[in-house]
């Protein structure tokens, strides 16, 4: 069942002025004929109010009958019947209450093929207007459905993309917890309890889309301080943001997978000391994020830092702003550096 218009009340406005424009008209018409100024109102308000009360009954049928197909043939007959049932009472009316009037008999007589037609094509007309009028609700109703349906299958993989990642990191820092237990069994308390904040944390931020930068380079250093335990001294990192950047949004968790992909290239293949920078800008309406890590040319191939992670990020870039242009690689002599854009559009 389709709403009906009438609730809105500009359409209410507009019929009620519709009708009172062709009430009007019908009188004066009538007057200019030679009739006299209280027969002409009368007629024109009950000719008109009984072919309102038709236009509203066809209007009523369409909310829960809209034709498809050869159904239209079915309205078109709804159409002449309703104006056959006008046509037969106004004539009937008019005649009961107006037949004392001299001449008005035969007038009316003469005009019954006039008024028959004008009133099939006003009821046409409105049975038009209606069917259009409930064929784009139809449209507007499916449009939204579709909008849910793909917000709902967005943030499913949205999801899923993210529980991808976790278990990766997750083993990863139980096996460095493992080997930690029988040598250093304090280190290995403090990183189970950095895991478990850092594992708190990411629950914690499932409900929450966006975070200020921040909100995220907190979030990120509890990752580093766990895999500081993992790498020990071989891992340094810097961070330069501007000063107007902390408090621009990004998606929650972005971060984490660009670094530890940094991480995963720059340390897993070199013996020395490591650093990993981020520096944040603010760039023309964009949040711009590189990260850079060098890596060993002779060891590791710099298109392997575009492994799942960073096509991770990449896939969820697209998905909120559908665009393939917001993360981007460069490898130059022994320096790998990631940049993402995340336009400022959020409120």
């Amino acid at each position: 069942m389709n709403s009906s218009p009438f609730p809105i009340n500009r359409f209410r406005i507009n019929f009620s002025i519709w009708w009172l424009a062709i009430i009007c008209d019908h009188a004066l018409i009538l007057y200019f004929l030679g009739l006299k100024t209280e027969v002409a109102i009368f007629d024109s308000l009950i000719s008109n109010l009984l072919l309102m009360l038709s236009c509203l009954a066809v209007i009523q049928i369409l909310r829960f009958y809209l034709p498809r197909g050869r159904q239209y043939m079915n309205i078109f007959f709804i159409c002449i019947f309703l104006t056959g049932i006008w046509f037969l009472l106004t004539k009937w009316i008019l005649k009961l209450t107006l037949a004392d009037y001299a001449g008005y008999t035969d007038f009316l007589h003469h005009s019954l093929s006039v008024r028959f037609s004008i009133g099939f094509l006003l009821l046409g007309f409105i049975t038009m207007i209606s069917i259009l009028w409930y064929n784009q609700q139809e449209k507007n109703e499916l449009d939204k459905r579709n909008q849910d349906a793909e917000k709902l299958t967005k943030e499913a993989e949205l999801f899923k993309l993210r529980q991808q990642l976790q278990p990766h990191f997750l083993f990863n820092s139980l096996n460095s917890i493992n080997a930690l237990i029988g040598a250093r069994p304090e280190e290995a308390r403090k990183m189970v309890q950095q895991l478990s904040d850092f594992l708190r944390g990411t629950l914690k931020k499932e409900e929450t889309q966006w975070v200020t930068l921040q909100e995220e380079l907190q979030y990120l250093q509890l990752y580093l301080d766990i895999e500081k335990v993992r790498f020990g001294n071989r891992l340094a990192t810097e961070v330069n943001i501007d000063e107007n950047t902390p408090v621009l949004k990004l998606p929650a968790l972005l971060l984490q997978p660009i670094v530890e992909n940094a991480i995963k290239f720059g340390l897993y293949d070199t013996t020395g000391e490591t650093i990993i920078r981020l520096y944040a800008a603010h760039e023309e309406n964009n949040l711009v994020i590189r990260v850079i890590n060098p890596f060993d040319p002779e060891t590791s191939s710099p298109q392997q830092g575009t492994g799942f992670g960073l096509k991770s990020v990449q896939r969820r870039l697209y998905l909120l702003f559908a665009r393939n242009d917001l993360l981007s690689t460069q490898a130059k002599e022994n320096i790998f550096t990631t940049t993402v854009k995340i336009p400022q559009t959020q409120s």
